[in-house]
C-alpha cells in the first residue's frame, strides 16, 4: 500500500503568509513609542551637557573677580578679629608684670624697714652708757604649776636684773620675752642668757646676748 498524504492535517494548518500578517499590530507600537523614548531621553541629557558646560566657566569668572574697592569688599573681611590665643597671652604678660610690680614693692618695704631697724639700735648703742651680759638661771620656775612656770620665768628675770643692776626703769624686748614664751606657758627655759643695756636716763632695756 501506498503512504496517503494526510490532506486533513495539511487543510488545517495555516499557510505561512497568513501567519506573517496576522502578527499583533500592538507590538509595533509598543517597540516604536520605545524607540521615540529613547531618542528623547538622549537630546534631553545633551541639552543638560550643553547648559553644564556653559554655566561652568561663568561661575569660575565670578570667582576670579575681585572688587577693585575697599567699599566692595564684605564687612566680614574688612574686619579682623583678634585670636583668643593672642588676648590670653597679652592677659597672662598683664599678669606677671603686675606680679613683678607687687613682689618690687615688697622687696622696697623690707629694705625700708631694715634701714629703719638699724638706724634704731644705732641710736641706742650711741645713747648705751653700760652693758652687761648675765646668765639667769630658771629652774625656780619649775617647783610652781605647771599653768604658772613661763610667768614666774618672767617674773625671775626682772627680779635679777633689779638686783645686780638697780635700774630706774626696766624694759624687756620682744626677743627675751618670744624667748621665755616659745614652749607656751608650762615648759619655760631652764636658764637665759641676757644683754642689759643702760642709757642716760637710767633705764635698762634686755636683749638677748649674741649666740642664743
Amino acid at each position: 500500500m501506498g503512504h496517503r498524504q494526510n490532506n486533513w492535517q495539511s487543510a488545517n494548518q495555516p499557510e505561512k503568509e497568513a501567519v506573517e500578517t496576522d502578527e499583533d499590530e500592538s507590538v509595533k507600537a509598543t517597540e516604536e513609542s520605545n524607540i521615540e523614548a529613547e531618542e528623547e531621553r538622549e537630546k534631553t541629557e545633551e541639552i543638560k551637557e550643553e547648559a553644564q558646560r556653559v554655566e561652568e566657566p561663568e561661575e569660575i569668572e565670578n570667582a576670579l573677580e575681585v572688587p577693585e574697592t575697599p567699599e566692595e569688599v564684605p564687612e566680614k573681611e574688612a574686619k579682623i578679629e583678634e585670636l583668643p590665643e593672642e588676648k590670653a597671652v597679652e592677659e597672662e604678660t598683664e599678669e606677671i608684670t603686675r606680679e613683678e610690680a607687687e613682689a618690687e614693692e615688697i622687696l622696697e618695704e623690707k629694705e625700708e624697714e631694715e634701714k629703719l631697724e638699724i638706724e634704731r639700735r644705732e641710736e641706742i648703742e650711741e645713747e648705751i652708757v653700760e652693758e652687761r651680759i648675765y646668765t639667769i638661771p630658771l629652774r625656780r620656775a619649775w617647783i610652781s604649776p605647771r599653768k604658772k612656770r613661763t610667768p614666774r620665768a618672767v617674773r625671775l628675770v626682772k627680779a635679777f636684773i633689779q638686783r645686780h643692776m638697780k635700774p630706774e626703769a626696766l624694759v624687756m624686748s620682744n626677743e627675751v620675752n618670744e624667748r621665755l614664751w616659745r614652749r607656751s606657758i608650762q615648759k619655760p627655759p631652764r636658764k637665759i642668757r641676757v644683754r642689759a643695756a643702760r642709757d642716760k636716763e637710767g633705764t635698762v632695756t634686755l636683749y638677748l646676748a649674741e649666740g642664743d
